[in-house]
């Protein structure tokens, strides 16, 4: 970033305005047929509500007041997981939980933060919504900086390729917006409109609380709709705007058919970040991510791969097909799969190997290491170069407790072995193929504990010749 732009962020950060964010949340979303609230729903292993605290964040919300209902006891932990000042985080310094007990009206469900509002004497307020995970920060910049140049209210707008139940945003003459009017009170005219309300409004604090009191319930479902603020506001001689932004941005979730086509939009938003941002996939639409997932430059991702949450990839990683990688942290070149499993705690060193059929859990993985074929390595430290057999498996689990498994650097582990945990191999020793390694091994030492081989001459046709003799005995008998 050069001086020019350094200034740029540094002058917009300086005369921006405080801004609130209050977040809708108080929907069960009984369409959604499930036990937990709507907004608690994912879309790239994310939260619905988590994906617009965290939008919160990134405007540099300085306050958020959450409305929610009665028994929603997981969104209030994820709303409180956002309050702090980690600025590597999605933290906002002041969050605030309010209950709306009766649904009367997103008027309505903004009022139950009254006690936050009153404290709002100056800056700017954006009313966003649980349901939809799709918003960005570039679709609602044109609203922020439209409070900021002087607007009372303002609402992001969308135009509707089939407006049907959608509010209509009614413009005057002068470009302003004069009203929100639902469809159910919309005149034949006013349905023709296209351009339509998404629900997501800013309002100018010091007038806010005031034009929210004034909201009405004379309408066809005898609600108190936010909308209406925008009347009131020309009416008062306030300023109102509309900006507008893509559809899908504000697309809202009600039931799992609607929760589906969010995940598509979000994924084919993140298959194209991660191709222009330097990764190669091989078939697009078959990799999945996830809200949180980092990747690096030239990094070469097959077909059928997974990405759950917290995974961070570097650069010139190759991951191959039917891999599945969650909560793992992968370094500068390594390779993993096809047909790897890598589980929360995972961590692949500088050209690091993990092949086909491979499960790796809680575990470091050192620089140059190799576990490539058909292992289980949990709760375990691998080091630098070390050779780790097929079918091998560190015993971590004594159905009691967790146990580690330490593997020295350069150590060659033969295929078909079972170190049982806790146990420590020294740098440079071998594991015969077939051990069960029960003690530690020091270093450049030869670990063996298969047992001497027995060859009893001709047992084998003996034994066939017995098992025929029954069975015929068998077969005569029952005929």
């Amino acid at each position: 970033m050069g001086w020019k732009q350094a200034y740029g962020v540094w002058a917009k950060f300086m005369t921006a305005s405080s801004l609130m964010v209050v977040v809708l949340a108080a929907g069960m979303g009984t369409r959604m047929k499930s036990s937990h609230a709507k907004v608690m729903h994912q879309v790239g292993g994310k939260a619905m509500l988590g994906h617009v605290l965290g939008l919160a964040a990134s405007l540099g919300a300085d306050e958020c007041a959450v409305v929610v209902g009665p028994v929603m006891d997981e969104a209030r932990e994820l709303v409180m997981s956002y309050s702090g000042d980690q600025p590597s985080k999605d933290q906002i310094p002041s969050v605030q939980i309010f209950e709306q007990t009766e649904r009367l009206g997103t008027a309505h469900a903004v009022l139950a933060a009254t006690e936050a509002l009153k404290q709002r004497h100056d800056g700017h307020v954006l009313v966003l919504y649980g349901d939809t995970p799709l918003l960005t920060q570039a679709a609602i910049d044109g609203l922020v900086q439209e409070l900021e140049a002087g607007a009372s209210v303002g609402v992001l707008g969308f135009e509707a390729n089939d407006p049907t139940g959608y509010g209509r945003l009614i413009r005057g003459g002068d470009g302003g917006l004069e009203a929100i009017v639902e469809e159910k009170d919309a005149t034949e005219t006013e349905k023709l409109v296209t351009l339509c309300n998404s629900g997501v409004m800013g309002f100018k604090a010091s007038s806010m609380l005031e034009l929210l009191e004034s909201v009405g319930n004379d309408n066809a479902n005898g609600e108190y709709y936010l909308t209406d603020a925008v009347q009131l506001a020309r009416g008062k001689g306030l300023s109102a705007v509309v900006t507008v932004c893509d559809e899908e941005d504000v697309l809202g979730v009600n039931d799992r058919v609607q929760l589906s086509e969010a995940e598509a939009i979000f994924q084919r938003r993140a298959r194209e970040s991660a191709q222009r941002g330097g990764a190669t996939l091989i078939d697009p639409e078959s990799v999945f991510f996830a809200a949180d997932t980092i990747i690096g430059r030239d990094v070469v991702i097959e077909p059928h791969v997974y990405f759950g949450p917290n995974v961070s990839i570097g650069d010139d990683v190759t991951i191959h097909g039917f891999s599945h990688i969650e909560g793992a942290e992968i370094e500068a070149g390594a390779v993993i799969g096809p047909f790897a499993r890598l589980r929360p705690g995972a961590r692949l060193g500088e050209g690091a190997k993990v092949g086909n059929f491979c499960e790796i859990k809680n575990a470091d993985i050192g620089p140059g290491a190799k576990v490539n074929h058909l292992t289980y390595i949990g709760d375990a430290e691998i080091g630098a170069k070390a050779n780790i057999g097929a079918g091998t498996i560190t015993c971590n689990y004594d159905g009691f407790f967790k146990h580690k498994t330490i593997i020295g650097a350069e150590s060659f582990v033969g295929s078909n072995s079972s170190l049982i945990a806790p146990v420590t191999l020294g740098n440079g020793c071998y594991i015969g193929s077939g051990s069960v390694i029960t003690d530690n091994v020091p270093d450049d030492a030869l670990a063996v504990t298969r047992a001497d081989k027995r060859v009893m001459e001709t047992w084998a046709a003996r034994y066939r010749r017995s098992q025929q003799r029954k069975k015929d005995a068998l077969t005569a008998k029952k005929s």
